[in-house]
């Protein structure tokens, strides 16, 4: 019976009544039995690659914007267009261009990675629609208009830095200008980006909730949403104009 059970013709009649050890009964199957192998091996090695590739540093292209900070071509993590309508938020009040006053100005950088990509705050944060625009060589600027208006917690331009300017000196929160964003803060969710998340400031990694997270003058904040978890990159910067630092006003700049 041996003989027939090498034979590459073996027929059922052949074998009928004979008990087939396991590795007879795989050959018996034919391509069949394989499928369930292939199908592992096809998802083990799509996987790693999928792992690569999102491992791989992504080129982002970079320029320098109306405030003489750099501006990166990365997605927006939310758009500004949920800010709150006009009403008191957290206290802060939202000021047309006749009645605004500020007495304190300072910027805070803010950066943003989800599942180790760059991501960035979006222009016109804090500022009510419809925004003024002004469209220069190096970008949007946006500022508030003859029918609308700007809390003290704003973007200007989409390179990260978070202006206050308010009527008095205060401590102001990354809260609160999630708050006046209107968009989620927790330690889980930053805006549309759902992960864990982990706060670095100046350097130093934060514990407790992110909403608390202190917006200081040149401070260097950064925000990791889910996993790689990205080492603090100290960015450095300086905003110019008629925006820039020490300033008491933030009207449009002129070309």
């Amino acid at each position: 019976m041996a003989r027939y059970m090498c034979h590459s013709s073996l027929s059922v009649a052949d074998v009928r009544g004979t008990k087939l050890t396991e590795p007879w009964r795989i050959a018996w199957r034919g391509p069949r039995a394989l499928v369930p192998f292939l199908i592992l091996t096809v998802l083990v090695v799509s996987g790693g690659l999928v792992a690569w590739i999102s491992s791989r540093p992504v080129s982002v292209s970079v320029s320098v914007g109306p405030e003489g900070v750099s501006v990166y071509n990365v997605p927006d993590i939310a758009p500004a267009a949920t800010t709150k309508t006009g009403g008191p938020v957290d206290g802060e009040t939202c000021q047309t261009a006749s009645k605004e006053v500020i007495k304190y100005h300072i910027h805070t950088h803010v950066a943003v990675y989800v599942n180790g990509r760059m991501m960035r705050l979006p222009a016109g944060i804090g500022i009510t629609e419809p925004a003024l625009i002004a469209n220069y060589p190096s970008g949007k600027f946006y500022d508030v208009g003859v029918s609308d208006c700007l809390y003290w917690l704003h973007t200007h331009v989409a390179d990260g830095v978070i202006h206050a300017e308010a009527p008095v000196k205060g401590v102001y929160t990354l809260g609160q200008f999630f708050d006046v964003w209107n968009q989620p803060l927790s330690s889980s969710r930053v805006g549309a980006q759902a992960g864990k998340v982990v706060v670095f400031e100046n350097g130093k990694q934060l514990t407790g909730d992110p909403r608390l997270t202190p917006l200081l003058d040149q401070g260097d904040i950064q925000i990791d949403v889910g996993t790689p978890v990205v080492a603090f990159r100290p960015f450095k910067f300086k905003v110019t104009g008629s925006c820039g630092a020490g300033t008491l006003s933030c009207v449009i700049p002129k070309t």
